[in-house]
């Protein structure tokens, strides 16, 4: 089966924008594979029971969450590489008191082995037809459309903006991103549960 992708634009401030907008292929997912049936493929592969692969793979995940929580680099031959990656909770400054208190667990990095790489060998890559993909909207339609959303909702999220412009979650995260550089939207909510509302003078927001 090939790689479904489409092609997006990255937003960019009006005073960077190029003539000839350059276009970036996204991959769209073929659904996902359940640890049952990778245990089931697993085991046909090797002389290794179903609850044999089940036990390996519950040990395999607590060990390297052992290894992961001390900060270590994880490296399984054949797979990869995997290691933490830290956030704070809020912004923080050189002032910010209890500093420490403020750092959580973002996420699990990984990168692929060559090895993993060279199995997954040449790609067959199929795009999606124009239908599936974020609309194309101009900023001036992206503006009407938030003045018109705002003059009856007290404030926005990032579902609502996708929803509001018809674009894919990242594209939607990227122009909000935009937004906000422009001085047009601001984050009243938390680092991870972001709320925009207008800034002055946008959107009707007179004060």
């Amino acid at each position: 089966m090939a790689i479904l992708f489409d092609w997006y634009e990255l937003p960019e401030p009006k005073d960077k924008q190029r003539e000839e907008k350059i276009l970036h292929p996204r991959i769209r997912l073929n659904g996902s594979t359940s640890t049952a049936e990778l245990r089931r493929r697993i085991q046909e592969r090797c002389s290794l029971t179903k609850t044999d692969v089940s036990a390996v793979l519950d040990a395999l995940s607590h060990v390297m969450g052992e290894d992961l929580a001390e900060g270590r680099q994880v490296h399984l031959d054949g797979i990869g590489y995997f290691h933490p990656v830290l956030t704070s909770t809020e912004p923080v400054t050189a002032a910010t008191k209890r500093k420490t208190t403020k750092i959580k667990l973002k996420g699990i990095k990984f990168r692929a082995d060559q090895v993993l790489k060279n199995e997954i060998g040449a790609i067959k890559a199929k795009p999606l037809g124009l239908n599936e993909h974020s609309q194309k909207l101009s900023d001036k339609e992206i503006d009407r459309r938030l003045t018109s959303y705002f003059s009856t909702h007290q404030f926005l999220t990032r579902s609502d903006f996708q929803s509001l412009c018809g674009m894919m979650r990242s594209t939607a995260q990227l122009h909000i991103r935009l937004l906000r550089s422009e001085g047009k939207l601001e984050n009243t909510g938390k680092l991870n549960q972001p709320i925009y509302v207008p800034c002055t003078g946008y959107y009707g927001r007179d004060e």
